[in-house]
């Protein structure tokens, strides 16, 4: 790895917990990412000259505390400056803080961050959003993206929610355990986002960000632990460390798609399927089935099978008519439609798609999915209309290239041989 890539790498790991503990210092959003913003200037110039501090977390909270200060105090010459308890901890003092550093006492300030960013005061919508900017960084073009929506509209979104964070008056210590069962289900729908964001990648150019994955990953361990008995935070825990133990094989050399049954399943991380198999067992022994507690048990059904040919789908066909009746969406029956083309063949799962066609008219994987079921059925010119429109929605290049494979596939077998590429 090389010394700037090193350096993202550790501020993106220490963003949470230094944002967590910088807003435990300001009281405010604004002024903890700036804060944080100002420290990782100055981690750039600092470090490839000096070398890695021995915790770069540690060092992150103290230079964004003292540029903190110093931004209030050069902002107040004309007004009193406000008492230290206003602006500062006391009894964070630099010994405290290491001390605590070298305890791993970071749970505590990540997840009352989490926990202020998905207040009840604010939408869900606004809650996921903030969480994601102020939380893990992502930017505002990652998240408008994930949420399907322009940039400028994500950017007024996150401006309102920071607005209304501080206009309520929102305590900035962690919340009771009444307002964190509240809040919990935001929570976990913010942390699947943003593992998602990783999973799918729809903001780089590459159709993986394991780096946001493991963040995802990390942020529900600390939330397990906060709720160790909670069965959707069990099942939530489970179905990412599923879908994300098969990151190893998703992608070729060259960096293309591999679908799923394909895949070389040796490589598929057998440390993480074990782990994500226990929780799954624990929170089904709740007896209190929820949507991630389902999804998980798709994705272990997947994790199960040795070879493609011994994947229950007809055991995840029944899964997702469940999911259907839990949260209905129409991407989850096109992924039953995908289960219940393996049962009852491609007919069938076309004709439930196809109503889909005006709510999905945006979504890439639909005409995908249209276009192989086409394909089966031997409607050649319609499959290639489906998977040009794939092409053109593709938010990678990677997913347009993958398209593009079958439909030069196609064309091979129409005997008209592959189109012109551009």
């Amino acid at each position: 790895m090389s010394e700037l890539a090193w350096i993202d790498a550790a501020l993106t790991a220490a963003r949470p917990q230094a944002v967590g503990a910088l807003l435990r210092y300001f009281r405010n959003l604004d002024a903890a990412e700036e804060a944080f913003q100002e420290a990782c200037l100055r981690a750039l110039r600092s470090w490839p000259q000096n070398g890695p501090p021995r915790d770069p977390t540690a060092w992150l909270i103290m230079v964004g505390r003292n540029s903190g200060i110093d931004a209030v105090r050069r902002s107040g010459r004309t007004t009193e400056l406000p008492p230290d308890d206003v602006i500062s901890d006391l009894e964070d003092a630099e010994a405290t803080l290491a001390e605590r550093l070298d305890g791993a006492g970071y749970r505590d300030d990540v997840l009352r961050l989490l926990f202020i960013c998905c207040h009840p005061d604010l939408p869900a919508t606004q809650q996921i959003a903030l969480a994601l900017r102020i939380v893990s960084g992502l930017t505002v073009k990652e998240i408008a993206r994930a949420f399907l929506v322009g940039d400028s509209a994500m950017e007024q979104r996150i401006t309102r929610a920071k607005a209304r964070v501080a206009g309520a008056g929102v305590p900035f210590e962690a919340p009771g355990a009444v307002e964190r069962s509240e809040r919990l289900g935001a929570v976990a729908a913010m942390l699947y986002l943003l593992f998602n964001e990783g999973y799918s990648a729809s903001g780089g150019e590459s159709p993986v960000r394991a780096p946001l994955c493991d963040e995802a990953i990390r942020l529900a361990r600390l939330l397990l632990r906060l709720f160790p008995g909670e069965p959707e935070v069990l099942g939530l825990a489970a179905l990412m460390l599923l879908q994300h133990a098969r990151t190893p094989a998703r992608l070729d050399a060259e960096g293309g798609i591999v679908l799923l049954e394909d895949q070389d399943r040796g490589r598929w991380d057998q440390g993480l399927i074990g782990e994500g198999l226990a929780l799954l067992d624990k929170a089904m022994r709740h007896r209190r089935t929820g949507p991630y507690q389902v999804q998980a048990a798709i994705a272990a059904l997947h994790a199960r099978a040795a070879t493609p040919a011994d994947t229950d789908w007809a055991g995840i066909e029944r899964l997702y008519r469940t999911l259907e009746q839990m949260q209905p969406s129409p991407v989850v029956t096109l992924n039953r439609a995908v289960a219940l083309s393996r049962t009852a063949g491609p007919a069938a799962a076309l004709e439930l798609i196809e109503p889909l066609a005006p709510k999905l008219s945006g979504y890439f994987r639909f005409f995908g999915v249209r276009g192989a079921l086409l394909r089966q059925l031997g409607r050649a010119d319609e499959a290639r209309e489906a998977w040009g429109r794939a092409i053109a929605l593709a938010g990678t290049p990677a997913e347009a290239a993958h398209i593009r494979q079958h439909l030069d596939r196609l064309m091979t077998d129409c005997g008209a041989g592959p189109p012109a590429r551009s």
